[in-house]
């Protein structure tokens, strides 16, 4: 029996990525499930380009702000959230179509992975609280201890991806190394994927027009409120392009015009290793260049053909 195909839409930031799912969705009567890490933060639906009401009534949006920024969303926490939206979407009539650029998050459903258990909340803050007491060098020599395979493939600041390793093995007993080797849960679905892959001279513009947009729409009192509020700079959220240096600038750090050309600068670079895991990790249906002219219907007819 065929597999009911889930659709992909994803590429680097600002490629238009949203737009098509929103324009797809329309068209199938589609629910957009958000595969975009940034975008599953609360506070920031500005700064991370979360689809706005109007577009959330011409297609129900799901996976978008349900996190503080302090919350933790790991890929195959992700990878169930996700299942249940699809599940919902077929259930109610409608097309699932998954839209980010987080290809971590994609290629976990997508390709399946190991069934690694969630660790328990008072094992997960105390991995944290252990992280902040011990220090990253600490802690990561306490980790390579128990599994030296995963330390060799982290970075050596990447808190979140530490924990998680020192969480796994506090639970299970095993390294998360032996786990991640394990046999895989293959998804329950097909996916036709849709990769936007812009000019790069036309994505840099993009990048730049879209910062300045969001200063027009009001992303400054947005950051501001939460500046005023007092934040954690740990909260996984805070890693949201243009976080990091307008809150600086509220610091009194620096200027808005350096903290904007930093955000826009880093966004850019971010795009380019986007691009890059692209090319060497993903096998889409279908390539488009967003700056040209492209046939929606002929592309909709195409990745919803039954599979033989």
């Amino acid at each position: 029996m065929a597999q009911q195909p889930v659709l992909v839409v994803t590429g680097p930031t600002a490629s238009g990525k949203s737009a098509l799912a929103l324009d797809l969705a329309s068209r199938l009567r589609g629910t957009v499930v958000n595969a975009d890490a940034m975008q599953t933060y609360d506070a920031f639906p500005i700064l991370t380009a979360q689809p706005s009401a109007e577009e959330r009534l011409r297609a129900p949006h799901v996976l978008y702000g349900i996190l503080p920024l302090s919350g933790t969303l790991s890929a195959p926490r992700w990878r169930d959230l996700a299942t249940v939206e699809i599940d919902r979407s077929f259930a109610a009539g409608r097309q699932p179509i998954l839209c980010g650029g987080s290809g971590l998050y994609l290629r976990t459903l997508m390709r399946g992975i190991p069934a690694i258990p969630d660790a328990p909340a008072a094992v997960r803050d105390q991995a944290n609280a252990e992280w902040a007491a011990l220090g990253a060098e600490a802690f990561r020599k306490r980790l390579a201890g128990k599994d030296p395979a995963i330390v060799a493939r982290l970075k050596p600041g990447d808190r979140q991806r530490h924990v998680r390793a020192w969480e796994v093995w506090v639970t299970t007993g095993r390294p998360l190394s032996l786990w991640q080797a394990g046999a895989v849960q293959a998804p329950r679905w097909s996916f036709r994927s849709i990769l936007l892959a812009p000019d790069r001279t036309r994505l840099r513009d993009r990048i730049e027009k879209r910062f300045d947009a969001m200063l027009e729409a009001g992303v400054l009192a947005e950051v501001r409120r939460v500046f005023d509020r007092g934040v954690d700079l740990r909260w996984p959220g805070l890693k949201a392009h243009g976080a990091p240096e307008l809150l600086a600038h509220f610091r009194g750090e620096m200027t808005l015009d350096r903290a904007r050309r930093i955000a826009i600068d880093h966004t850019r670079q971010y795009a380019k290793r986007q691009m890059t895991w692209f090319r060497h990790q993903l096998v889409p249906d279908v390539v488009v260049d967003p700056g040209h002219p492209f046939d929606v219907a002929a592309m909709e007819k195409f990745l919803t053909k039954s599979e033989a």
